[in-house]
């Protein structure tokens, strides 16, 4: 099994003809994704072609005509962040089941529209301002070096694109695959949240352990240290990023925002190891803190 994404998932891509759109798809298909369609406003009926598989991609007007014509059942979204919420309203609207949206800047008052849209469908939305997600050696929908990944037991959930990487990196070193990996992004409206994604893995057969990563900024490390305590029955290891960080520093991701002396580093790590979770102490730690609780079979 996986988590969200397997070698079922039929990829639809919205912005495919953009050129970060076009560069991630063929980045996506040479892994073995299987892209099905693209979909760009004013462009139904032209082609997207990939040399270095030699597949052909449909373009469509909309995303209800290429779910119609070719079953997606998920789509990446690289469309620019003026128009990216009504991107990812018209997915649901089309009843794309997994949504992945990669663009960052998304104004907060369009996300909260889209977010409360979402609410009335049945589509799970990843993202945005994310690197996505990839079951390894099946699927990989988003900006992520595939070539880092292996098949495992290990689910990553992570607010930090390069920092989901460095775990991976440190897992795959040391011969330890992952079940899925997700990138959920640094907004503060996004959509899967670390308590989802733990109940995702939670579920899972195939993932035998968790590897959190959060960081400065919202309370969402806290309310799922508490979630871990009550439900977790897998071992989980985290890192927070940004403890170094000066008073009152903003960093770049728009949701790593302390206010009010809420979301600081030192009160996740805390709120962490008060409900008995392992937190490493620097980046380059990850993988040999969650081997310290935990051993592969």
């Amino acid at each position: 099994m996986a988590v969200l994404v397997d070698t079922n998932t039929r990829l639809l891509v919205q912005g495919i003809t953009g050129s970060a759109g076009g560069f991630h798809t063929r980045q996506c298909m040479a892994y073995g994704t299987n892209v099905v369609a693209g979909c760009t406003p004013g462009k139904g009926g032209q082609t997207f072609e990939d040399e270095g598989t030699g597949q052909s991609i449909p373009i469509f007007n909309t995303v209800r005509e290429a779910v119609s014509a070719t079953s997606a059942n998920a789509t990446m979204i690289f469309v620019p962040p003026p128009f990216a919420a009504d991107a990812i309203m018209e997915a649901a609207d089309a009843g794309v089941e997994l949504i992945v949206c990669i663009t960052e800047g998304i104004p907060v008052n369009d996300m909260i529209r889209a977010k409360t849209y979402l609410a009335t469908s049945t589509s799970t939305l990843i993202g945005p301002n994310c690197p996505g997600i990839i079951t390894p050696g099946a699927c990989k929908i988003g900006i992520m070096p595939g070539h880092i990944h292996k098949v495992g037991h290990v689910g990553v959930i992570s607010r930090s694109g390069t920092l989901t990487y460095e775990a991976v990196g440190q897992l795959s070193a040391r011969n330890i695959g992952q079940s899925t990996c997700i990138g959920i992004g640094g907004d503060p409206v996004k959509g899967t949240d670390f308590i989802e994604a733990l109940t995702l893995f939670n579920d899972d057969p195939e993932t035998h352990a968790v590897i959190m990563i959060g960081e400065i900024g919202g309370s969402a490390e806290e309310e799922a240290a508490a979630w871990i305590k009550a439900n977790m029955t897998k071992p989980v290891a985290a890192f927070i990023a940004g403890l170094t960080a000066p008073p009152g520093r903003r960093m770049g991701h728009a949701g790593a925002i302390i206010s009010g002396g809420m979301g600081t580093g030192q009160g996740k790590v805390a709120a962490l190891q008060e409900n008995g979770i392992a937190v490493a102490p620097t980046p380059g730690d990850m993988a040999e803190t969650l081997l310290s609780i935990w051993q592969p079979a």
